[in-house]
């Protein structure tokens, strides 16, 4: 089975810049990690290539940069790994960024399925692997809690879904997202990190795309307009009250709101 796990790489913090020009985050001014969501995405592939066999291929939109979680992916187990970069990119909404994929999916010559995370904690829309599945014409399944079953045919799901669990059976090729707690990540592996540490990592750039039509991609291909983007104001420090008793500290407590002019 050929697997394609959409991966994406966000902001470890609150550190990150916005561009005052395009209202769109500076990915390069904060420290990054994994999206956490797409870790459960990737273990599944995994286990389903474990169980099935096949190959899986880690895919994102990114800047360069994100080689380094390419890499852990390559140390977790993946066989090929597939970064579209290129400044085109930059200002993607959620229709560019399935739409960016979707080109980098038929690229890669399609594959039986595709899996992400039910959503990243930076945009947190849990649109993109829909709106993936819809570029691509597949049947598709979100917020997927458990595989149920897989046969040579089609793949069967529970759902868990905001007031009902419902059971689906989807043919390949297909697409899900999968939930959190679908299942534990494993780690990235020493032996497997120097045993692919020389593997490289395919950079796919706007020439490569098949569709070369620059209106559907990056700001131009965003229907989606940002109003207004800025970073949240620091979080207040722990204040310490001290006091010989319960009235000295309750006094110094009334204070500090009236203060503030909560009471």
């Amino acid at each position: 089975m050929k697997i394609i796990v959409c991966m994406k790489q966000v902001p470890a913090g609150t550190t990150a810049q916005i561009d005052p020009e395009t209202g769109a985050m500076k990915r390069s001014s904060a420290d990054t990690r994994t999206n956490p969501y797409d870790l459960f995405a990737l273990e599944t592939a995994l286990e389903i290539r474990d169980r099935v066999g096949g190959t899986v291929t880690a895919l994102t939109m990114g800047p360069q940069s994100a080689q380094e979680m390419m890499k852990d992916a390559y140390a977790c187990g993946a066989d090929e790994a597939v970064i579209l970069s290129d400044p085109k990119f930059a200002g993607s909404d959620v229709l560019a960024t399935a739409f960016t994929l979707s080109q980098g999916v038929a690229l890669l010559g399609g594959a039986d399925l595709i899996i992400c995370g039910r959503q990243t904690t930076d945009g947190d829309t849990a649109q993109v692997g829909p709106a993936l599945a819809e570029y691509l014409g597949l049947p598709h399944a979100a917020w997927v809690a458990e595989i149920t079953e897989l046969n040579e045919d089609s793949i069967a799901v529970r759902q868990d879904l905001s007031s009902v669990s419902q059971e689906s059976r989807i043919p390949y090729p297909c697409l899900i997202t999968v939930d959190k707690d679908t299942n534990v990540p494993r780690l990235p592996s020493y032996k497997l990190k120097k045993a692919t540490e020389g593997r490289p990592v395919r950079i796919v750039t706007f020439k490569d795309m098949p569709e070369q039509d620059m209106s559907k991609y990056g700001l131009f291909g965003s229907p989606t307009n940002v109003v207004r983007m800025f970073s949240p104001e620091p979080v207040e420090k722990k204040v310490y009250i001290s006091g010989e008793n319960g009235q000295e500290k309750a006094a110094a407590i009334f204070d500090i709101l009236t203060a503030k002019k909560i009471l």
